[in-house]
């Protein structure tokens, strides 16, 4: 199925030798000149081929002709940009089913999880196709007479845009379709672990632009390529904004860069996200949504469940439903229908999974179950395992990082304004939520004095954001915004503009010169 998937979406340049491009776009389909690696997919670690990174004349290249594309997308009005997303829309409709086994394949998340990213891309063109008609600023009310202020929405430039493995289509489209309405042309640099998605993605725009040739060719381009090439784009002053999603390590270099040429940054990092249950909350909902937002997607999503805070008179009866729970997790197969869990995306997780366990044994925590792994059948290549529950105390250094693996810490709490502060005692803020049936409570986890996350819910968890909202967080997770609400204001510049329709030119202040 693997090459008939790769074959049937005409990914390789060669295919008898499985060799991918390093360059895709609407008139180009390049081979790298940078360093050559394998490519392996995480379900049964066999290899699905192989390609050259990027070199550095090669992204200054794809630069150029996103500047070239820029001139010209800018002005096509934007409901025409709006009919260029509608049909790239359509398109991801047609080809739900190929595209979500792409991302299983690739990054090893089961197949339901894949198809709700896909439809995520298609959310989020429907989305943007509404905002094309809306980019609108202000008419603001002027001090001085027969004069007029209005602000206006223009076009920003070039948008490199950095995304993580876990979601290797759903992040781009949220950037590259407000990018598209906004008037930008984008350049995508993909995780090295997810390249296939990128490719796959690129082909359906190529076919867009044949259907509407009068768009520029250089609206969309993906670049291949190791953290240097992402360094490249973000030191580039010919991109008007970086966006950046991936841990927080990498979100500073980013950050740094961009800052060092006063440019523009998009950043969402790492999560570290916490549930708060109080004893006033319906456990049989809060269960459902703690094993979801734990272990889905093996927990490598950046709005994983990391920490559970659970209110002392409920803890016991609430670990005693959970572990029947995680005892029951099917594991395995991720295109198989009656698997829950898949595998991490490589054996470096995995360390890092069992690292962390160990440190918080040490800090003081008590493995409740899971951290360890588990052998499929067939599939001994992938790297499958029990997702862990730890006790811990709120205190210990381990859960203030972030772990891009299912582990759960459980800790308790007396009082909720004692539980939001030890949710707010780590240096992320992406993700949180509490489960109560006390409004009080519920408006107290809301307010200024509650979450300091950038999402902030009731009564569901943490993991599952709908397009409609402003995705992104707070502190080190960064303080972007991507998706919806007003986000696509990160894609264009703001002119204000005042008109003097007058006989007259009074200062404003009231100043008199002269």
């Amino acid at each position: 199925m693997k090459r008939n998937l790769i074959e049937d979406l005409g990914l390789t340049i060669d295919q008898s030798k499985g060799v991918f491009p390093a360059i895709l776009g609407a008139d180009l389909q390049l081979a790298g000149q940078g360093g050559a690696t394998p490519l392996f997919t995480p379900v049964d670690g066999a290899a699905l081929g192989s390609l050259r990174m990027a070199s550095v004349e090669q992204v200054e290249q794809a630069i150029a002709r996103a500047e070239a594309a820029f001139l010209q997308l800018r002005t096509i009005p934007a409901p025409q940009r709006g009919e260029f997303v509608r049909l790239l829309g359509n398109l991801f409709r047609e080809h739900k089913q190929v595209l979500a086994e792409l991302i299983t394949l690739e990054c090893g998340k089961i197949l339901q999880e894949s198809l709700g990213e896909v439809q995520e891309v298609i959310d989020i063109c429907d989305f943007a196709v509404g905002i094309s008609r809306q980019l609108h600023g202000l008419t603001i009310a002027s001090e001085r007479p027969d004069h007029r202020m209005m602000e206006q929405w223009h076009p920003l430039g070039p948008v490199a845009t950095i995304t993580a493995f876990n979601f290797p289509m759903a992040v781009w489209a949220w950037n590259a379709m407000l990018s598209f309405v906004c008037g930008d042309p984008i350049i995508w640099k993909p995780s090295e672990k997810t390249p296939l998605c990128a490719l796959a993605c690129q082909k359906l725009i190529n076919q867009v632009l044949r259907m509407i040739p009068q768009f520029p060719s250089g609206i969309a381009q993906v670049v291949i390529g190791d953290a240097q090439v992402g360094q490249q784009l973000a030191a580039s002053r010919r991109i008007a904004l970086v966006s950046a999603t991936g841990s927080v390590s990498m979100g500073k270099q980013v950050a740094t860069t961009v800052a060092g040429r006063l440019g523009r940054s998009l950043l969402e990092l790492g999560g570290n996200n916490a549930m708060i249950v109080a004893e006033s909350a319906d456990l049989d909902m809060a269960l459902r949504a703690i094993v979801f937002s734990a272990v889905g997607t093996c927990g490598q999503r950046c709005t994983s469940l990391r920490r559970l805070i659970v209110q002392e008179s409920i803890a016991e009866q609430l670990l005693q439903r959970l572990r029947p729970s995680y005892a029951s997790l099917s594991i395995g197969d991720p295109f198989s229908d009656s698997v829950l869990v898949g595998p991490l995306i490589d054996l470096q997780a995995f360390e890092k999974m069992q690292s962390a366990i160990q440190i918080a044994l040490e800090e003081g925590g008590e493995l409740i179950c899971g951290g360890e792994r588990v052998m499929v059948p067939g599939k001994e290549g992938g790297i499958y395992v029990k997702p862990a529950i730890i006790r811990t105390p709120h205190t210990a250094s381990v859960i203030k990082q972030e772990t891009f693996a299912p582990i759960l810490y459980v800790m308790t709490f007396s009082t909720v304004a004692e539980a939001i502060e030890i949710q707010n005692s780590v240096p992320q803020g992406l993700s949180s939520a509490i489960f109560t049936r006390d409004l009080g409570e519920a408006e107290l986890f809301l307010s200024p004095r509650g979450s300091d996350c950038g999402l902030a819910n009731v009564n569901i968890g943490t993991s599952g954001a709908e397009i409609g909202g402003a995705f992104g967080g707070e502190k080190e997770t960064g303080g972007g915004r991507e998706s919806g609400s007003d986000a696509w204001k990160n894609y264009m510049r703001r002119a204000t503009n005042t008109i003097n329709y007058g006989s007259d030119i009074p200062l404003a202040q009231g100043i008199q010169f002269g």
